[in-house]
């Protein structure tokens, strides 16, 4: 007679990982509207291409291993990852890029080491980087927030299509009557030129803390994360590490020298660090596991974004940092793991204490 085991270790997963990149996809539902709201259809264009060649590059790389393509994409974290990387690229992003960091994505940084559970980089800011190495020209195509008071010309939906799929914009149309810097670039830049924080956010592209409409963005980011929270999709460790270990030293930095330093909010609502804080950071395949190791790998991210930010050559530092993070990762994991119960945390022979 053969019985059941219910006890541990035989108890079965409450979740599956599709269910759970499903909410996760559903989490990014209101910002990926906000994004859509304030800066055009090129997201929703750059998220379609993303999932296509995401999800070939799946199949394929689920072929070569002797895999059944069908097992893998139904777990839809092919999706997510593309969902990441739409939101990272500017609305005007030529098919081709966005192919790009899609592919080396999912077949170079995640099944060349072995597939899903196994990819020590995140996938997606990985794929980002390539771009940002090979295609920097392109992530400068950021268009202004679609509000009445600031002056740039809008691209319809065909319009924006046509430079998808050519990369050309309508005859007479130049990049600069369409596109913006960003409010880190200006940031970035105005304090490059020797201009105080003061006179950088009187420009029209900023808003109350980060930059107009990107706030808004950054507010519905952070309702789908505490959404994730509540639902206890990500815990809470990572995020509050990212958000400490970037307005500790944010606001230090801010009361010592105001005139030359954002302040904390503006770092805060300033390009991707909610998305980072809830939703890229918080892999659960490449952040740390233990619960005093993800803190740590938290406050480690937040704090590199802040230093790229201040003195680095890229006016965000996102991707940089969690990829260096990713690196850590082994390390934090042995330093932080937990003692066995039973066993003399403090005796490296490993004989009991009971």
């Amino acid at each position: 007679m053969e019985f059941e085991h219910r006890e541990a270790p035989f108890l079965s997963p409450q979740v599956s990982v599709s269910s759970l990149m499903l909410q996760v996809l559903a989490a990014l539902i209101p910002a990926a509207m906000a994004h859509v709201w304030y800066f055009g259809p090129g997201f929703i264009l750059n998220l379609l291409v993303a999932a296509v060649f995401a999800a070939t590059g799946e199949a394929l790389m689920l072929s070569l291993r002797s895999r059944k393509p069908a097992s893998g994409l139904t777990d839809y974290s092919a999706l997510v990852t593309a969902a990441l990387l739409a939101f990272a690229l500017p609305s005007l992003t030529p098919w081709w890029v966005t192919a790009t960091g899609a592919l080396f994505a999912v077949v170079v940084a995640k099944h060349l080491y072995g597939g899903l559970g196994f990819n020590m980089f995140n996938p997606a800011m990985a794929g980002y980087v390539v771009i940002l190495v090979a295609f920097p020209m392109h992530l400068n195509l950021w268009v202004a927030p679609s509000m009445g008071d600031l002056d740039y010309q809008h691209l319809s939906i065909l319009e924006t299509l046509t430079f998808t799929l050519t990369g050309s914009l309508p005859d007479g149309v130049l990049f600069d009557a369409v596109s913006r810097a960003t409010p880190l670039d200006v940031m970035k830049s105005g304090l490059n030129n020797a201009r105080t924080v003061a006179e950088i956010r009187a420009a029209p592209i900023m808003g109350s803390f980060g930059g107009r409409g990107w706030e808004w963005i950054g507010n519905f980011t952070a309702i789908g994360g505490f959404w994730l929270l509540a639902k206890k999709v990500i815990r809470w460790h990572i995020p509050v590490g990212v958000g400490l270990g970037l307005l500790f030293p944010a606001t230090i930095m801010y009361m010592i020298e105001p005139g030359s330093a954002a302040s904390p909010g503006f770092h805060l609502f300033g390009g991707a660090t909610i998305l980072c804080a809830f939703f890229i950071a918080t892999d659960p395949v490449s952040a740390a596991t233990s619960p005093k190791g993800r803190l740590i790998y938290g406050l480690g991210i937040g704090f590199l974004i802040y230093c790229i930010r201040r003195w680095g050559s890229y006016a965000d530092g996102v991707a940089f940092a969690v990829l260096l993070m990713n690196i850590a990762v082994p390390t934090i994991d042995y330093l932080t793991r937990p003692h066995i119960i039973g066993h003399n945390k403090n005796s490296g022979s490993g004989e009991s204490d009971v």
